[in-house]
């Protein structure tokens, strides 16, 4: 806060330096307002910088002193890196830039590499840990459904599973044929120079099935929807409107949380499928193109499928679904307080989700491989 008393007529402000047995003096003169310290303050932090003795800020000439001034004081004050003695001022200065000390912030040091590490390590620590407990709240809620009915409302899966499945198919349709297009087109090349041109069906249909078509579909729920329940959710838990619920005595893992997940959980399959077959019709394209009949190409696929490869495609599109609607669901209720946090949830629902689905991939590949799936 500025002094009471208005700015005196002087239109000038002075910075003196000098250097006496032990100190170094910094005596300012005239008025130290906006309009008037920004000729002083390089001058000043920089002479404040380089004394190597104590420093004393004489301000026995100042006239006047408002917050501006007093930051500048606070910053000579900083860099020169400890206390410096303050001589001559009035009781209104003086009492200012006490004000401005206690208010003055100052920039955290950057961590050492050490600490980065440990840092890290304990908030991938906290995060696991969050996740777990979360994991363990929505296994009791699942338990306890059938006692509270009334709190699961069925609304909000079919809506749910209308955004998540039914919105989502063009998207689905589009990336599952792009995506056979360009594995048949790439496979063709090589595969031709051996002469093997009809067993780029066999490749194309059993990487469809067995792995892209359920990774795929869970990256475009990790886009799409998961960021959307990390935001509503959020939003939510913004507004306090969680608070209110558990205050009224509803279950908020019960009423927003199941809904989403077992929405998802039924319709990732769905678009697995629908995923499949427009990445089995970009195949076909490129094929016939390629003067393979299409007859042949119907034989190769349902040759080298099994059902194994369609179920065990469905069952990870499932596991996928589920671990993206629980992330984004886990963000949303994690969210934090400020104008920031709903984004904050939503970018941690998709890099979450995304690096789950990579994960889960790679632990159900080591198992059906272990089973002989």
């Amino acid at each position: 806060m500025a002094p009471d008393a208005p700015a005196p007529s002087s239109p000038t402000a002075v910075l003196e330096v000098a250097d006496r047995p032990g100190e170094r003096v910094l005596a300012f003169r005239g008025t130290l307002d906006t309009l008037r310290v920004g000729e002083l303050w390089t001058p000043a932090v920089r002479a404040a910088r380089r004394a190597e003795r104590p420093l004393v800020l004489d301000l026995s000439g100042v006239t006047y002193c408002d917050t501006t001034g007093a930051a500048l004081l606070v910053d000579a004050e900083r860099a020169h890196g400890k206390p410096a003695r303050v001589v001559g001022a009035s009781e209104k200065v003086a009492g200012l830039l006490e004000r401005a000390r206690a208010a003055a912030v100052v920039a955290p040091r950057p961590p050492l590499p050490a600490q980065t590490w440990r840092l890290a390590a304990t908030a991938a620590l906290r995060s696991c840990t969050g996740g777990v407990a979360f994991i363990g709240e929505v296994f009791v809620a699942l338990l306890r459904l059938p006692r509270r009915r009334q709190m699961f409302r069925a609304v909000d899966l079919w809506r749910v599973a209308d955004q998540a499945g039914v919105r989502a198919l063009p998207l689905v349709a589009l990336l599952g044929a792009l995506m056979g297009l360009i594995l048949a087109f790439q496979s063709l090349i090589p595969m031709r120079r051996f002469g093997a041109d009809l067993y780029v069906a066999d490749l194309v249909s059993i990487s469809l099935m067995r792995e892209l078509a359920a990774l795929l579909a869970a990256v475009i729920l990790a886009g799409r929807t998961g960021s959307a329940f990390a935001a509503e959710i959020g939003t939510m838990k913004v507004n306090q409107e969680i608070d209110a619920l558990t205050t009224m005595g509803v279950d908020p893992v019960t009423m927003l949380v199941l809904p989403r997940l077992l929405a998802v959980a039924l319709v990732t399959p769905a678009l697995t499928v629908g995923l499949e077959l427009a990445g089995l019709a970009g195949m076909t394209v490129v094929l016939v193109g390629g003067g393979i009949p299409p007859s042949a190409i119907a034989s190769h696929v349902t040759t080298a499928l099994v059902p194994a490869d369609l179920y065990g495609g469905l069952f990870k599109a499932s596991v996928f679904g589920s671990a993206v609607a629980l992330i984004g669901c886990r963000s949303g209720m994690g969210a934090g307080v400020g104008p920031r946090a709903v984004g904050e949830a939503a970018t941690a629902a998709v890099v979450g989700g995304i690096i789950a689905t990579i994960m889960l991939d790679g632990l159900l590949a080591v198992l059906f491989n272990r089973l002989g799936l």
